[in-house]
């Protein structure tokens, strides 16, 4: 028996089960700016909190730039922000492991490799990872814990899973999407008004179907 229940954003539920089950929830939503914008403002509060999000918002933030087309001028400049500070940050961090003297090895990132999280914090660690073997295991810090443990990286393995210059190659073509109004005319014609957010200054021009 399957059962299906949707809930809006903020919506606080719990689960009980009346006898053996399995439980599996899927995080979906419709790719709208309000909801990516309520994503956001729980994914940094849980971080306030000490509490991992099952949703990785950087790393999703990134593969939206990537695979989407967006028109919708809010939610572009929702994500574009949020690239913006990731580059920022990854920025920062490269440059003050380097005033350390510890030397970044490029990693990569293999092919539907998962998110990292620290594995002191449980906050997701994003392209810069320090590592450091803990009971025979490579355990991934942010670079807070890192320094919590050695405020001058010592014993730490800085790895890097983008190149500086492939995240800003990916910002730079992550641009605003026209919107096609297509119209149809008296003749039987279609011509569509391709328009980016024209009230704002944007710009508008005539196209028509292939």
């Amino acid at each position: 028996m399957l059962d299906l229940l949707a809930e809006i954003s903020g919506c606080v539920h719990w689960v009980q089960a009346v006898g053996w089950c399995n439980n599996i929830a899927w995080n979906v939503g419709p790719l709208t700016a309000r909801q990516y914008q309520l994503a956001i403002e729980r994914y940094e509060w849980n971080k306030l909190q000490s509490f991992k999000s099952i949703v990785p918002m950087v790393h999703l933030s990134w593969n939206l730039a990537r695979n989407i087309k967006v028109s919708d001028p809010k939610l572009f400049e929702l994500i574009k922000n949020c690239l913006l500070r990731t580059i920022r940050q990854c920025a920062l961090i490269l440059e003050f492991v380097k005033s350390k003297g510890v030397e970044v090895r490029f990693h990569g990132r293999g092919k539907n490799e998962a998110s990292h999280y620290c594995g002191q914090c449980e906050i997701e660690v994003f392209n810069v990872l320090f590592i450091r073997e803990q009971e025979k295991r490579h355990v991934v810090h942010c670079m807070d814990c890192a320094r919590k443990q050695a405020p001058g990286l010592e014993g730490f393995v800085c790895l890097e899973e983008y190149r500086m210059s492939e995240l800003i190659e990916v910002f730079d073509h992550f641009v605003l999407q026209p919107v096609v109004i297509w119209e149809t005319h008296d003749q039987g014609h279609r011509m569509g008004r391709e328009t980016n957010d024209v009230s704002s200054g944007g710009e508008e021009r005539l196209a028509t179907p292939s």
